[in-house]
């Protein structure tokens, strides 16, 4: 029988795109099927925040600062901004009789597998003692799962600095399976990377700190959480949990890395009566039992701690973008997929190489995820002023080179990029008009050659063997890219797109990579918009227009 490193690069081998066989899917859209994007505890109450969000607030250059934002005490309105700037709904987009919601946080195919749970301390406002909340994005408030009491939460919390909370995260693989097929599971994980960076995002708007605790295995993740993960057609597994904590906080990483729930208060929120019933999100369903299988093969078992990083997280290299310009509340919640690009738009080198800066390990949102980096770029310049067009490579941790100089195309030339800042290790593989290879590799989609670039994020798989579960943690760290390549174009006044279709093995023959040592798992562009004039767009929450802030059953 296959161990679970097998399966797993077995799934991934199964799960690829080829030209004239893609992964497996229906091939079309069950209508009657489709899974309700908004999942609701039925008789749990539902506690409304305020939908405030922030005014003005802190520029897009300060939350790379640190210390440049206070940390805003922790009450209701934190809770507001915090959920209101990474997982609440952003607009609603309509054409004729559809109408649809976006997020703040992306998601492939707009499906949003990511539910959130937020544990907390008294808080005035919200209630007398700590509890488990369920975040509803739709209504813009927390459902009460359960009542905590205080003995179980400071035994939680112990080891932990205060004030603090928790947050979770889960995935309804469903979601993504109903359209995608044996693919969906690439895309749910590429969505819980997204996920992590936005609420890292959203806690730096309020000088506050994300940071992962990776040492909990998903059966004590799924306790805390109050999920009771079961057979059936819509299982909800628990994905990681992350520490919130003001930006000024002492932590120590080890300890941090190494926190695991005493067995005591484990037992205690095992055994807590949960309120609420989850609802089915489908009337009928088809089955992947692949999806099923890896998702067993990739659960994390008890004692299997994330690596740690070679250097600490920390600040990233400096940009040359303006702290206080734009807006990041704005920013954020303003960020949109770009469905078309122009073909016409550049971006100036400065402003690229501030990008890609943007994107290195040690510093915000990417280093929120445990372990070191593990993800490299390869990237398709084809409108950036003052560098020539072609196919580049950005290692994110320089000690893989000699992996890819063994691994890639001997013919590359392997030269350092025109004015790159010390900083980015990006070198020149082969120069040349890419437009039509990016598209042809993205399924021959357009966009990926009408950007000003496009890339596809390559991630070393050698630690699986002895640990399947780094997978997952793959895709979240492409994810994190995705999310930060998102705004960063926003700032720009320009957009980007993630691309979940793309022909994988085709790019690993670009770039000629034998073996599977290194795997392209999320591909990305970035360019000038084209917007359909054809889609009104409506305020997030004007379904909620006139409805009091304030407790109310769900």
């Amino acid at each position: 029988m296959p161990d679970d490193h097998e399966l797993v690069l077995a799934y991934h081998e199964r799960s690829k795109h080829r030209p004239g066989r893609y992964a497996a899917s229906l091939g079309y859209l069950d209508w009657d099927s489709q899974p309700d994007p908004f999942r609701v505890y039925t008789g749990a109450e539902a506690l409304a925040l305020p939908r405030s969000g922030l005014s003005g607030g802190p520029g897009w250059g300060d939350l790379f600062c640190p210390g440049a934002v206070p940390a805003a005490p922790l009450g209701v309105a934190w809770i507001d901004a915090l959920l209101f700037h990474s997982l609440a709904l952003s607009a609603w987009k309509q054409q004729g009789a559809s109408r649809w919601s976006l997020r703040v946080n992306p998601s492939s195919g707009n499906l949003h597998p990511t539910e959130a749970y937020l544990l907390a301390p008294a808080i005035d406002g919200l209630s007398p003692g700590p509890g488990l909340y369920h975040y509803s994005p739709l209504l813009h408030a927390l459902e009460r799962r359960a009542a905590v009491d205080p003995d179980t939460w400071a035994a939680l919390c112990g080891g932990l600095p205060a004030p603090c909370l928790l947050l979770g995260l889960s995935t309804i693989a469903w979601r993504e399976a109903w359209k995608y097929g044996e693919r969906a599971f690439r895309y749910c994980q590429h969505d819980l990377g997204h996920a992590i960076a936005a609420v890292a995002l959203a806690a730096a708007l309020q000088g506050w700190r994300a940071v992962e605790l990776p040492a909990p295995d998903d059966a004590a993740l799924a306790a805390l959480l109050g999920l009771r993960p079961g057979a059936g057609p819509e299982p909800e597994l628990p994905e990681t949990l992350l520490l919130l904590v003001p930006g000024d906080a002492v932590l120590d990483p080890a300890a941090l890395h190494r926190w695991t729930p005493p067995a005591a208060a484990l037992a205690r929120f095992a055994a807590l009566p949960m309120c609420g019933e989850a609802n089915q999100l489908s009337a009928t369903h088809e089955a992947w039992p692949v999806i099923d299988e890896v998702s067993r093969a990739t659960r994390r078992p008890p004692g299997a701690l994330a690596p740690v990083a070679a250097s600490p997280a920390g600040c990233a290299p400096t940009t040359t973008s303006a702290p206080g310009d734009p807006a990041a509340a704005a920013l954020i919640r303003g960020r949109r997929s770009a469905v078309a690009m122009d073909g016409r738009t550049g971006i100036t080198r400065a402003g690229f190489y501030d990008m890609l800066l943007r994107t290195c390990p040690q510093g915000l949102p990417q280093s929120t995820i445990a372990g070191p980096a593990r993800v490299d770029l390869a990237i398709f310049v084809h409108r950036v002023e003052g560098l020539d067009p072609g196919l580049y490579l950005l290692l994110r941790d320089p000690e893989r080179r000699d992996l890819w100089r063994a691994a890639a195309d001997p013919a590359f030339a392997w030269t350092r990029a025109d004015g790159c800042p010390d900083a980015l290790d990006l070198s020149l593989l082969r120069a040349g008009d890419g437009r039509m290879s990016a598209a042809a590799i993205a399924c021959g989609q357009a966009i990926a050659a009408d950007g000003c670039f496009a890339l596809a994020m390559l991630a070393d798989l050698r630690d699986l063997p002895g640990a399947p579960w780094l997978y997952r943690r793959l895709f979240w760290e492409t994810g994190a890219i995705g999310q930060t390549l998102y705004l960063e174009a926003e700032a720009l006044g320009i957009a980007a797109t993630g691309i979940g279709c793309f022909f994988d093995d085709r790019m690993h023959a670009m770039l000629g990579l034998q073996g599977r040592a290194l795997q392209s798992l999320y591909h990305f562009t970035v360019g000038g918009r084209v917007d359909d004039e054809r889609l009104q767009t409506r305020d997030a929450y004007f379904h909620l227009a006139g409805v009091a802030t304030g407790p109310q059953s769900t």
